[in-house]
């Protein structure tokens, strides 16, 4: 495909639109990133990122960045929730030549990725027209272009999904979450989930003497209003029956703004692309984070559909292939 004449863009700058903005300008293409947001906090909690997303990253030419933040995680420790032991799993063992798995906050991670990058912040997508292409795209300052690809990154709630491939939104998955950060203790010094009865408390050195802090519990979903309320007394009732360390690291928590609360959702119906419109990251496969892969899938998408659009002839091809 010839580089220069292919006019794509890309909506969305959090980490599947910002690797695929690499991934494209490696392979010699000049994309146009927007971002809805006027400017970047340095907020979220904390990111897992599993061998396979490592990998991704050492594609990106961005693994040593990342592991410099980062701290490494040899193992997954699971727990009953009084403590027990119930399985040990070495990841070097799991995935070998694969790579290291890496934990840091999600706000180191997204200034790595987005260094150097361009992006046209205080922008999103109003409208798309002519799905097959060349799209011409209404953006919601009133101002309108024409382009050959447009690419979601934009998240589990997707306006492109919603405006050209799928207008349902994403389903629940039966678990309502609770994610912070606090001061790591001594004792926590790798993956660790502790399972209760329809609970579970992980949780993730990040380096910098910091952990990073999940817990969910699952849930039929008529009680999600009073679990959005009163967030940290929450977390010190539904987890008072949990051993060391989460008593203490709930004992940390006093502004409930610390812990970000939110049900657990998932994209589950494969519906990728319409015309020359295509999705990536959790705008085309959003799912729950007990297996981590949310991110790792993210870099993934954007390596393959770079270099399917770098191989083929079309962006009719290109899509297809993906």
């Amino acid at each position: 495909m010839d580089e220069n004449h292919c006019r794509i863009l890309i909506v969305g700058a959090g980490l599947a639109g910002l690797a695929l903005t690499r991934a494209l300008r490696r392979a010699g293409f000049a994309p146009e990133l927007i971002e809805r947001e006027a400017g970047w906090e340095d907020a979220g909690t904390g990111m897992y990122l599993p061998a396979n997303g490592v990998r991704a990253l050492r594609t990106l030419g961005l693994q040593e960045t990342v592991a410099a933040r980062a701290a490494q995680i040899p193992r997954q420790r699971l727990l009953d929730h009084r403590g027990r032991l119930l399985a040990d799993i070495d990841l070097h063992w799991l995935w070998g030549d694969v790579g290291p798995c890496l934990a840091l906050s999600r706000a180191h991670l997204h200034q790595v990725l987005r260094e150097g990058v361009p992006v046209r912040l205080g922008r999103t997508v109003r409208a798309l027209h002519g799905l097959g292409g060349p799209i011409g795209v209404t953006f919601d300052d009133g101002s309108s272009g024409e382009f050959d690809l447009v690419v979601g990154a934009d998240g589990l709630r997707s306006t492109v999904r919603r405006l050209a491939v799928d207008q349902r939104p994403p389903d629940p998955v039966g678990q309502h979450s609770w994610r912070f950060l606090a001061a790591c203790p001594p004792e926590v010094t790798t993956w660790t989930v502790m399972l209760g009865r329809g609970t579970s408390f992980l949780t993730i050195p990040i380096g910098g003497g910091l952990v990073y802090c999940y817990a969910d519990l699952t849930t039929d979903g008529a009680v999600g209003g009073d679990l959005d309320r009163d967030a940290v007394g929450q977390l010190r009732e539904r987890f008072a029956g949990f051993a060391a360390p989460v008593p203490g690291l709930l004992a940390q928590l006093g502004d409930p703004a610390r812990v970000h609360v939110a049900p657990i959702e998932q994209v589950a119906d494969e519906r990728w692309r319409r015309g020359a419109v295509v999705l990536v990251g959790d705008a085309a496969h959003g799912m729950s984070p007990n297996m981590a892969q949310g991110a790792a899938l993210a870099f993934e998408d954007a390596l393959v559909l770079a270099a399917c659009l770098r191989d083929t002839a079309t962006v009719t091809d290109a899509v297809a292939a993906f």
